[in-house]
């Protein structure tokens, strides 16, 4: 991937304020409008996250601050570049999710000072052979166009697991190795083999191992290729393999790719950015939509999961020093006990009208009387099948107790293992601890599955460790009832337990627990696979 054009100079303009105005008020305009049919033409989640970047092309405080540069004697392209490093910086400072979408903002601003420039917008090179694209990172505007006829793998040396480049490539199915820093060293023509099972790039490798990795894959294209129909393990054993699901658009997406239903219902897009709860007339009418996608399957909605790196003016405290570790998830529904009963009462409401299996958790649940508190709620307004998120240590080390108060538990891995190691998942700089294969996470997960099965309370997983197909098993032999995951995965983790049966699961788990790091976990796994 060329470096991006360089920066406009900071140079008086030649032009009179109007003009300037125009130029830019045209380019920002045009760019939102690009960024938007480009996500039409993606779809899914690519076209939610498109949507948002045009959006911030479409700032009224954006256009108000490169006005003022404009009124100042600065260039249209300077102007908007200043601005967006403003608002670029200001996300820096957030950190967390908002944090991480700053890198986004650079990508707004080269396309709008490209088509000022009279340049065609940043891109992917062209070639008219296959390739392997290593770049910095890669906006989500050219992330979800990638050409998979000649994009064979991506690599980036910026970025983490919770970028967008990682979220949109999960999604398409792309063979990614993200963050990987060292590969700035890579220069065209270099030979690579992009390992991502395993997260490693070889530079030049040998023929012998090129034969392997061929075999490897030629061996899971066949399986997959035969793998169809409901999740299983090699002695028939069932292992339903759910969606996660933020929209309607998703949950399309999850019913085309297999999804046995959905694991994770995803509802703060309904609430963020709003100024108040929508009603629940509005909130039924978005459930119902969703929940019809999935007639006779299980439908588990996670109830409004606000605080940390999602504040809602009207239900999160502002100001908390530390907002991971604040009044987040169900602390702040508690708070605001209205907008939870109302949300309960709109998904029974949307429930009772279509035929999806409807079942809701809580976020966040850190002890037994929170679960008791929830499950009693949520009988009490319709809902007839109440659970719990196992997000927090402490939730899953008394998950004895938690079992007897709820009607299942759903493991978030993603937020689990950032308790467990003090290291925030959005946060690049500390993003090594951000892997569920660690022991440390394994031992918390067997404990949550050991009391499933004592008080017959099924254990699901949703975070994205569910979608590491190795992993998947090992989750399973933990205790694991259901994975839920992004739907891209489906059909690899599907092939993967048909692998495996339920004794073969619970040995490569017994190993995976006994080790002492993630990397010793991981290999001696992958080492007692039967399969090459």
């Amino acid at each position: 991937m060329p470096e991006p054009v360089a920066d406009p100079a900071d140079v008086p303009s030649d032009r009179t304020p109007s003009d300037e105005l125009t130029r830019a008020t045209a380019a920002l305009a045009a760019t939102a409008a690009q960024l938007r049919e480009r996500g039409e033409q993606a779809g899914g989640t690519a076209a939610e996250v498109l949507d948002a970047l045009a959006m911030m092309a479409e700032d009224p405080a954006l256009a108000a601050d490169v006005r003022h540069r404009i009124e100042d004697g600065a260039t249209a392209e300077y102007a908007v570049h200043a601005a967006m490093a403003t608002f670029r910086d200001m996300l820096v400072g957030m950190g967390g999710y908002l944090g991480e979408r700053a890198g986004d903002l650079d990508d707004v601003a080269r396309r709008a000072i490209a088509h000022l420039q009279g340049r065609p917008a940043p891109g992917i090179p062209q070639s008219a052979t296959p390739f392997v694209l290593v770049a910095r990172d890669l906006a989500p505007a050219d992330t979800a166009m990638l050409d998979l006829d000649l994009v064979l793998a991506l690599i980036t040396t910026d970025g983490g697991p919770t970028s967008h480049t990682a979220i949109l490539a999960r999604e398409k199915g792309i063979t990614a190795v993200v963050g990987a820093a060292e590969a700035e060293r890579l220069r065209n023509g270099d030979l690579v083999l992009v390992d991502a099972e395993n997260g490693e790039i070889e530079l030049d490798p040998p023929q012998q191992r090129i034969d392997l990795a061929l075999q490897r894959t030629a061996t899971l294209e066949a399986i997959r290729a035969q793998s169809s129909g409901p999740g299983r393990l090699a002695d028939g054993r069932a292992v339903p393999l759910l969606a996660n699901i933020g929209s309607v658009d998703s949950a399309r997406e999850a019913v085309a790719r297999g999804a046995e239903g959905v694991g994770l219902f995803r509802t703060e897009v309904l609430f963020l950015g709003a100024e108040a709860a929508p009603s629940v007339e509005a909130q039924a009418a978005t459930y119902r939509e969703v929940f019809a996608q999935f007639p006779g399957q299980k439908v588990v909605v996670r109830v409004l999961d606000a605080g940390a790196d999602k504040p809602l003016a009207f239900l999160t405290d502002a100001g908390e020093e530390n907002p991971a570790l604040g009044r987040r998830g169900l602390r702040a529904l508690v708070a605001h006990e209205h907008v939870l009963r109302d949300q309960l009462t709109a998904l029974a409401q949307a429930a009772a009208e279509t035929d999806a299996l409807v079942q809701v958790m809580a976020p966040m649940v850190s002890t037994a009387a929170e679960a008791q508190y929830f499950c009693d709620l949520a009988h009490e307004l319709g809902i007839a099948v109440a659970g719990v998120m196992v997000e927090v240590p402490s939730c899953a080390i008394m998950a004895d107790h938690v079992a007897r108060n709820a009607d299942f538990m759903s493991i978030g891995t993603n937020d689990l293992t950032q308790y467990v190691f003090a290291a925030d998942r959005l946060l690049g700089t500390v993003a090594a601890f951000q892997n569920p294969w660690h022991p440390a996470v394994l031992r918390l997960i067997e404990s949550v599955g050991t009391a499933g099965a004592a008080h017959d309370v099924p254990v699901g997983i949703c975070g994205e460790a569910a979608a590491d197909p190795l992993l998947a098993v090992v989750l399973v032999g933990l205790g694991a009832t259901s994975l839920s995951m992004s739907s891209s995965a489906i059909a690899d983790v599907r092939a993967e337990l048909a692998l495996h049966s339920l004794d073969d699961a619970r040995r490569l788990a017994a190993l995976a627990v006994s080790a002492e790091s993630a990397e010793t976990a991981r290999r001696a796994v992958l080492d007692a696979s039967t399969h090459p």
